[in-house]
């Protein structure tokens, strides 16, 4: 019989709907419901690709005993943290209070006034390393709930009243100045991994948005060791398990410090904002490998994660079928062993592939298989060879069970993929890639956007199908899609980009906004939870806060808005505040905090639309690396029609009769140029 969730979007809550457990989604009748019959609520947050959400979900929630025990004692809520990150971060900033630690799934037990009191994340079905098994952990709590009411209600006010204690104040800082960035950069040096790039231990993250810091940091100082450390670290990553060196595409993190060995889940947010940092870094350097991967992550969003509708799909799983024992084990879609590839390929291509590769007969992953890489040391071989090795392999990798994939289509996800995907198709000549990402802007403004009479407009966090889901969307919906579609702007010329990013960034200033300048997470008439969050450290994404201030700051260089500017540089004063302290968790706020400081700078660039000479200074005007430079491209003004016009083409005009660009920078502008070199020398590029 399935439970309450069979109707809902989201995959992941669909995927526990034919669990034993009587599983609620997150709603006002949940908490009736337990306040009702008096129990507490038992609260499980997770999210599709997880894979020890998986595995306690196959150990726990698809047990019969268990699922009785929860269904007699407790009101159980399922959530996916991906459609209401709202609810996962409350409580996670309570487990990590409580414990020192988080992660998913996470276990929380709430009163029916969804006040927590206990805490936990994965729970083993028998007791072992230490864990009690979640059997006993819900008898403990049903316990407590009976024998020690008082205690409970207690400590769940104390927990409550804590969290209340934690309000934010970096409102009041001032904005960032040389001094905090050089500070941010002398402390990212101290963490950094000299040997095998990257930052810290195991596990090991990709640090998209501390690399294009790193990038815009060179591109505003000059700093050689800035760029250093972030071309190092791509080119590591490139050439580790964590890439997919068949497909493209970046997994989520690596379990061990020299990213060998992946945790295969493939986000759409990681591989939205490394393409990216490669892209920029191939500006910057013209690299061949960053414009490979940049490319190659690119095609993979738009083949692997692009749905009917248009939009991109959150992420494909860890998890998959092993094609030769038929278990559903984590990376089994990736690895290969030497007798594979020979299977595939024949003696003499399959030894080259191993030694190419780095597989070996020990295995470098699990039961003696091995992540394809690409070792320092591997053999020289013929391009096209090695090319026509990886068109057999993948279509071989093609034919095993595929990893599941979340189909669902979340606003801020979409809003870095359209960022990245525009520009990649204007730097590399890929115009299909702008399509699609119009089309995925196309999607969010059908779909996602409502603006019904009678109601405030709001954006909607996530779809499925082409079907809107019912939550609202947060702080980095806003912040991430506004500044998709300013990228899109820039690269398309279209203004009709500009005008929506301005009405999204416009809401942020009514419904997010405090008054000291700092930023919630939620709106102002958002649903009410033990605490309205307030996050502004960078974490996986861009935190909402910081991918505000981004947005705000851009559209006022667009616009000249006194109002966006400002509140943009009072949102920065969390950089201020993290950034000489945390530089590794406030990387997009030191990226605009970057641009701040070099203006940004604006450029408008006019001509007609079929003049090869206006197309030359756009390109150069894209790919200038001074941080965050706005380019509007579009008709000399005055012009005949007008319609969609950027402020910034305002009384620019032809120059002798040719197309014309227009560098702008602290309410001072240099002399117009026609002339494409000119003007990436004005814009700091390395390239033309």
């Amino acid at each position: 019989m399935p439970n309450r969730l069979a109707n809902e979007t989201s995959p992941y809550l669909l995927q526990h709907a034919d669990n034993p457990v009587d599983w609620w989604p997150w709603s006002p009748e949940a908490f009736a419901e337990a306040r009702e019959r008096g129990v507490p609520v038992l609260l499980s947050v997770g999210y599709s690709s997880c894979h020890w959400c998986h595995v306690m979900a196959h150990e726990s929630f698809e047990d019969d005993p268990t699922a009785a025990y929860m269904n007699e004692h407790f009101v159980n809520i399922k959530v996916d943290r991906e459609e209401r990150p709202d609810v996962d971060a409350v409580y996670m900033e309570a487990v990590q209070a409580a414990t020192g630690q988080g992660g998913w799934p996470m276990t929380v037990f709430l009163t029916a006034d969804a006040e927590p009191f206990y805490f936990g994340t994965y729970f083993p079905p028998e007791p072992r390393h230490g864990m009690p098994s979640f059997l006993q952990v819900l008898e403990g709590v049903r316990a407590a709930w009976v024998g020690r009411p008082e205690e409970v209600a207690e400590v769940a006010q104390k927990i409550v009243r804590d969290l209340a204690g934690r309000q934010l104040d970096y409102g009041k800082a001032g904005t960032p100045g040389p001094e905090e960035l050089a500070q941010a950069l002398l402390g990212l040096t101290r963490e950094y991994d000299a040997v095998r790039g990257g930052f810290g231990g195991a596990p090991k993250f990709p640090p998209s948005m501390v690399l294009e810091f790193l990038l815009r940091h060179h591109a505003r100082t000059g700093s050689e060791g800035a760029l250093q450390m972030a071309a190092d670290t791509c080119e590591a990553m490139a050439r580790g398990g964590i890439y997919d060196q068949l497909g493209g595409g970046f997994a989520r993190y690596s379990v061990d410090r020299e990213w060998v060995v992946p945790h295969f889940e493939k986000m759409l947010y990681d591989n939205a904002l490394l393409c990216r940092v490669y892209a920029h870094l191939w500006r910057a350097t013209g690299s061949e490998l960053a414009r490979r991967v940049a490319l190659e992550t690119a095609d993979f969003m738009v083949r692997e994660l692009r749905t009917a509708q248009g939009g991109f799909a959150s992420a494909l799983d860890a998890d998959s079928e092993d094609p030769l024992t038929g278990e559903h084990v984590e990376g089994a879609y990736y690895a290969w062993t030497p007798a594979r590839l020979r299977e595939v390929l024949g003696e003499d291509d399959g030894a080259l592939a191993a030694g190419y590769f780095g597989v070996t007969e020990e295995g470098t992953f699990e039961h003696g298989t091995s992540v394809l890489q690409l070792p320092q040391d591997g053999p020289a071989v013929d391009a096209e060879r090695i090319a026509g090795i990886r068109e057999r392999l993948l279509a071989a990798r093609a034919e095993r069970p595929a990893p599941g994939r979340d189909d669902k289509v979340v606003a801020a996800w979409n809003g870095l993929a359209i960022a990245a995907l525009a520009e990649c198709g204007a730097y590399f000549d890929r115009p299909d890639l702008v399509e699609r990402a119009t089309e995925a802007a196309d999607l969010l403004v059908r779909v996602h956007f409502d603006a019904a009479a009678g109601r405030a407009p709001r954006l909607s966090r996530t779809s499925k199908d082409g079907r809107v889901g019912a939550n609202a969307g947060v702080l980095e919906d806003y912040g991430d899609v506004a500044e998709g579609f300013l990228a899109l702007a820039a690269v398309t010329g279209e203004g009709v980009w500009l005008e929506f990013a301005g009405f999204l960034l416009d809401l942020v200033l009514d419904r997010f906004a405090a008054e000291d300048g700092s930023l919630y997470d939620t709106a102002h008439d958002a649903e009410r939870l033990i605490r309205r969050p307030q996050d502004p450290t960078d974490t996986a994404a861009p935190s909402g806060w910081t991918a505000a201030a981004g947005a705000l700051l851009s559209y006022a260089a667009h616009t000249g808005s006194q109002a966006h500017r400002t509140a943009a540089e009072r949102a920065l004063g969390v950089v201020q505040a993290l950034g000489p302290r945390v530089p590794r968790f406030i990387g997009h706020g030191l990226s605009v905090a970057e641009a701040l400081l070099d203006g940004p700078r604006e450029v408008a660039v006019v001509g007609h639309p079929e003049d090869p000479a206006r197309a030359a200074l756009h390109r150069a005007a894209l790919l200038g690396t001074a941080p965050g430079a706005v380019v509007a491209v579009g008709l000399p003004q005055p012009a005949e029609g007008g319609e969609g016009e950027f402020p910034l083409l305002a009384e620019r005009t032809l120059v002798r009769d040719l197309p014309a660009a227009y560098v702008c920078r602290h309410f001072v502008c240099a002399r117009p140029t026609t002339d494409p070199v000119e003007l990436a020398e004005q814009l700091g590029a390395v390239r033309p």
